[in-house]
C-alpha cells in the first residue's frame, strides 16, 4: 500500500468531515490557557493570570475521567453536547468575571469550572477510532489475519489522530496571541466558546458518535489495573517533560529580554511532532508497539539533553524541534497500548485517564520548574527538570512496559463484551 494510500484509507473509515470537525472543536483546549494568562496578566496582573489559568488545568485533569465515564455509559452524543454547550457558557462568564473585576475567588472558581466541563475533544475522538477500527470479525481469534489488519488500521488512525492533536496544539495558542493582540484582551477566550458552541456540536452530532454501554454491562470490568497505570505513568512523565520544557523556554526568553518569542520556540515542537505523526500514518513504524514506546522514549530523553547547552533563541528552537520527532511515537505508542488494554466497555473513560495525567504532569512540572528557574540558577534548572523527567520515564519504559506485560493483559484478565461498531456516513 502507498502511503497516500495509506492515508486516504484512515479518512475514509469515519469520513472527510470527522478529522476536520474535531480539529476545530479541539482548539478551545489549546487557546484558553494561554488566552486566560494573556488576558488575566492583561487585565489584572501575572499572579491572578497564574492562579486562574492553574485552576482551569486542575478541571480539566480532574473533570476528564469523569466526561469519559459518562461518555462510555450514555454515548458521546448526549455527554459531548451537554458538555461543549456548558463548557461555552462557564468560558464566557469568566470572561464577564474578568472585565468587571470580580474578586479572585469567583474568577478562579469560574476558570474551575471552565476546566471540569472541557468535552474532552482529542480523548474521545480517539476512542471513536477505535470504535470504527475494531470490528467484529477476528475478536475471537478465529481469523488472526483480520486482528492483525484490524491492529495496524487501528494503529494508523492513532497515528493520524495524534497528529491532529498536534496541529490543534500549534494553532491554539497562535490564535489566542493574534486576537488577543489584534483585538482585545478577552477576545481570545470568546474565540474559544465560539468555536466550542459550534464545532463541540457537530462533533457530537457526527454519525460515528458510539452510543453507550450500560452500567450493569460495563461495572464488572475493571479499568485500573496495572497496565493502564503503567502508560499513565508514562503519560504523567510525558506531560511533566512539557511542562517543565516549555518553562526553561519561557525562562530563557525572558533571559534574553522578549518573552514573547516563547510561544514560537515552542511551537517548533508541535510542528516536527505533527509531520512525524503523519509520516507514520503513512508508514507506519514496523516494531511491535511495546518496542516502539521503549526507543521512542529513550530517543526522546537524549535529544532533552542538548537542553542543558543552549542560551539563544536559535538554539533553543533546534533544540526543542528536534525533540519534537520523538514525541509522536512515543504518544501514538501510548495510546496504541492502551487501546490494548482498556475495556471496549470504558475506552472512553481509559482515554481521559491517559489525557489528565498529560495535563496533570504539565501542570506540576510547569510549577516547579518556574520555580527552580527563579530561584535556582534560571532557565537552565528548569531545563535540568526535563531531563530528570526524561530519564525517570525511560526507568519506568525499561521496567513496566515490557512486551507480555502490557498487550495480552486485557485478552487474559478483562471480559471482552460484543464490540460497538459505527457506521460512517
Amino acid at each position: 500500500m502507498s502511503a497516500f494510500a495509506s492515508l486516504t484509507t484512515v479518512t475514509r473509515i469515519a469520513g472527510p468531515a470527522l478529522p476536520a470537525i474535531s480539529f476545530a472543536a479541539r482548539l478551545p483546549a489549546a487557546i484558553c490557557p494561554i488566552a486566560t494568562l494573556l488576558m488575566l496578566t492583561e487585565l489584572n496582573s501575572i499572579g491572578t493570570a497564574g492562579i486562574a489559568a492553574g485552576m482551569l488545568w486542575t478541571g480539566q485533569a480532574v473533570g476528564g475521567p469523569f466526561l469519559g465515564r459518562y461518555a462510555d455509559r450514555r454515548g458521546h452524543r448526549p455527554v459531548i453536547l451537554a458538555a461543549s454547550l456548558a463548557n461555552a457558557t462557564a468560558v464566557a462568564l469568566f470572561v464577564v468575571s474578568a472585565l468587571t473585576a470580580m474578586p479572585l475567588v469567583v474568577q478562579a472558581a469560574l476558570a474551575a469550572v471552565a476546566g471540569l466541563t472541557v468535552p474532552q475533544i482529542g480523548p474521545l475522538s480517539r476512542t471513536r477510532w477505535i470504535v470504527l477500527t475494531d470490528p467484529k470479525d477476528g475478536k475471537d481469534g478465529k481469523n488472526p489475519s483480520s486482528t492483525r489488519d484490524a491492529r495496524e488500521l487501528t494503529r494508523r488512525a492513532l497515528s493520524f489522530d495524534t497528529t491532529v492533536d498536534e496541529l490543534s496544539f500549534m494553532a491554539g495558542p497562535a490564535l489566542a496571541g493574534v486576537t488577543v493582540v489584534l483585538i482585545h484582551p478577552a477576545a481570545g477566550l470568546v474565540l474559544a466558546g465560539l468555536v466550542m458552541t459550534v464545532f463541540g456540536t457537530l462533533f457530537a452530532l457526527h454519525p460515528t458518535a458510539p452510543p453507550g454501554t450500560p452500567p450493569r454491562t460495563s461495572a464488572h470490568v475493571r479499568l485500573l489495573h496495572p497496565a493502564l497505570l503503567a502508560l499513565f505513568a508514562m503519560a504523567l512523565l510525558q506531560g511533566m517533560i512539557w511542562g517543565s520544557a516549555n518553562a526553561g523556554t519561557s525562562a530563557l526568553s525572558a533571559h534574553l529580554g522578549d518573552t514573547g518569542t516563547a510561544g514560537l520556540v515552542w511551537g517548533a515542537m508541535a510542528v516536527t511532532s505533527a509531520l512525524t505523526g503523519l509520516a507514520i500514518t503513512m508508514r507506519p513504524i514496523a516494531l511491535e508497539v511495546t518496542l516502539q514506546l521503549r526507543l521512542a522514549i529513550v530517543a526522546q530523553t537524549l535529544l532533552l539533553l542538548p537542553l542543558l547547552l543552549v542560551d539563544s533563541f536559535l538554539g533553543a528552537t533546534a533544540a526543542i524541534a528536534a525533540i519534537g520527532f520523538a514525541v509522536a511515537p512515543h504518544l501514538i505508542a501510548v495510546f496504541t497500548l492502551a487501546e490494548q488494554v482498556a475495556p471496549m466497555e470504558r475506552m472512553g473513560e481509559a482515554m481521559t485517564f491517559l489525557g489528565s495525567g498529560l495535563i496533570v504532569g504539565q501542570g506540576v512540572a510547569a510549577l516547579a520548574a518556574g520555580q527552580l528557574a527563579q530561584h535556582h540558577g534560571g532557565h537552565p534548572s528548569a531545563f535540568l527538570l526535563t531531563c530528570a523527567s526524561g530519564a525517570v520515564a525511560v526507568l519506568v519504559a525499561l521496567t513496566l512496559v515490557r512486551p507480555g506485560t502490557i498487550s495480552p493483559y486485557r485478552a487474559a484478565h478483562v471480559p471482552e463484551a460484543e464490540p460497538r461498531r459505527v457506521a460512517a456516513d
